[in-house]
């Protein structure tokens, strides 16, 4: 009896992608030429900063600067390009470049990566993507080469290049020193160029060619000043409002909460404390820099900003968490309920009820996945309760910012923040979609009576 075969599921293939990037990462990272000592990196460790790379997350068990030779940091940097861009657009990409016909279905492959909703001209929108980043990326290097280059010399264009990159791509690793850009606090050059290049990368190429499309309509004389707003999608409306008022509100948080904490913004010069305030609101977006003591932090500006990393950024991009539509979705769809709507609208737009269940279930599963993370964690490893639960949500959000115990976990700790890694970047509704595609599917569908019941 012939068995038909079974073919792999999108959501499979992109997780199996990852996976496969993170393990071929952890044995170069093992090679005795990626390390100064030249000695073999263990296992653990290796695997620990390819996940951290590719997951563009920035949490290292090792500093990077001291640790890694040339050759080290130039494999960790491919990651996180790699890892930025996604591994389906950059082996698609490659194909093209290659000259390689793209069939049906690694379009649709790369439209699930993308979280898109059309397949039309999508290889344009990968073109779009690479040149786009490249652009962004070199004139961010280019910026950090001003401050850079004259403190370190040659070695500076090397800083700023891996810099930019990982601000890009929202990863959060550097190789400047032990305190990140701490010593920089008050550069407004490499406060600037950070905070603009995680925001670039992290509202997400969709918004990009959006706005890029209504301000070319704009010049062109085509539509109206005041129409400019009006024709942007319903996507980008959300996405450019979310995030700004997410930028916003975590700016007066931490500029409220720590005027006077002496440390983080308590010894700090007004204009100074304003401007570490807003780095501190940006790097939550999911990248992992940051300027001040993050230990130092007050336990209730910590714990806003656990809200703040599980969030993230935006779909379509470098960044990490549930993402700033999913959030939004809800609370339109909580306001329009308390309206008494029986539909959810925002700009005079409705959404579609499917999004709705679509953004409740990321944002249950998620969470589900960090307190479960949070609860085996704490059970396995040492520590103060804040500081460990700020680990987990740092890492399943892809964030990267740490209160100092990533260097002190125990194996079974490091195994933990992996995986919710790994969880971060793919999505853990991506995990229970894979698993459940495994099983059979039913051969018809079926209805049941509908019910009510009570809730509230």
């Amino acid at each position: 009896m012939n068995k038909k075969k079974k073919e792999l599921s999108t959501t499979q293939v992109i997780m199996l992608g990852f996976l496969s990037v993170i393990l071929v990462g952890t044995l170069i990272l093992m090679l005795p030429v990626c390390s100064k000592e030249g000695s073999v990196t263990p296992f653990l460790t290796s695997l620990f900063t390819a996940t951290t790379c590719v997951c563009v997350t920035g949490l290292v068990v090792v500093d990077t600067y001291a640790h890694w030779s040339v050759f080290g940091q130039i494999i960790i940097l491919l990651l996180i390009q790699i890892g930025g861009l996604g591994v389906v657009t950059l082996s698609t990409y490659i194909l093209t470049l290659l000259g390689q016909k793209i069939s049906l279905k690694q379009r649709l492959l790369l439209e699930d990566a993308l979280n898109l909703d059309t397949i039309a001209g999508l290889l344009r929108f990968i073109r779009r993507v690479f040149a786009g980043t490249l652009i962004v990326e070199g004139i961010g290097a280019l910026l950090y080469m001003l401050v850079f280059v004259p403190e370190m010399g040659l070695k500076g264009i090397w800083v700023s290049v891996f810099n930019s990159v990982s601000a890009f791509c929202n990863a959060g690793v550097d190789i400047i020193g032990p305190a990140s850009l701490a010593p920089y606090v008050a550069n407004p050059i490499v406060n600037i160029t950070t905070m603009l290049l995680i925001v670039s990368g992290g509202i997400g190429y969709v918004v990009w060619w959006d706005v890029i499309h209504v301000v070319k309509e704009y010049r062109k004389g085509e539509i109206h000043r005041n129409h400019i707003w009006k024709r942007l999608r319903l996507h980008s409306k959300i996405v450019l409002v979310t995030t700004l008022g997410m930028i916003v509100t975590g700016f007066l948080i931490t500029l409220l909460l720590e005027w006077n904490n002496p440390e983080t913004l308590g010894s700090l010069s007004i204009p100074v404390k304003l401007q570490a305030a807003m780095f501190q609101s940006v790097t939550l977006r999911t990248a992992g820099f940051f300027t001040i003591s993050q230990k130092g932090l007050y336990n209730s500006t910590a714990f806003l900003s656990l809200i703040f990393m599980f969030i993230g950024g935006s779909p379509v991009g470098t960044a990490g968490g549930i993402k700033t539509t999913t959030i939004a979705v809800l609370l339109i769809a909580t306001w329009s309920t308390i309206k008494g709507r029986d539909f959810s609208a925002v700009f005079n737009r409705k959404i579609n009820p499917a999004t709705v269940r679509k953004a409740l279930s990321v944002t249950i599963i998620s969470l589900c996945a960090a307190l479960l993370a949070l609860t085996m964690i704490l059970t396995f490893c040492k520590g103060d309760f804040m500081d460990l639960t700020f680990e987990v949500f740092s890492a399943i959000g892809t964030v990267g910012l740490t209160r100092g115990v990533t260097s002190t976990l125990n194996t079974m700790g490091r195994i933990i923040i992996i995986i919710c890694m790994y969880l971060g970047r793919t999505g853990p509704i991506s995990l229970v979609i894979a698993l459940n595609n495994i099983r059979s599917k039913s051969t018809g569908k079926m209805e049941y009576p509908e019910e009510s019941i009570t809730v509230g």
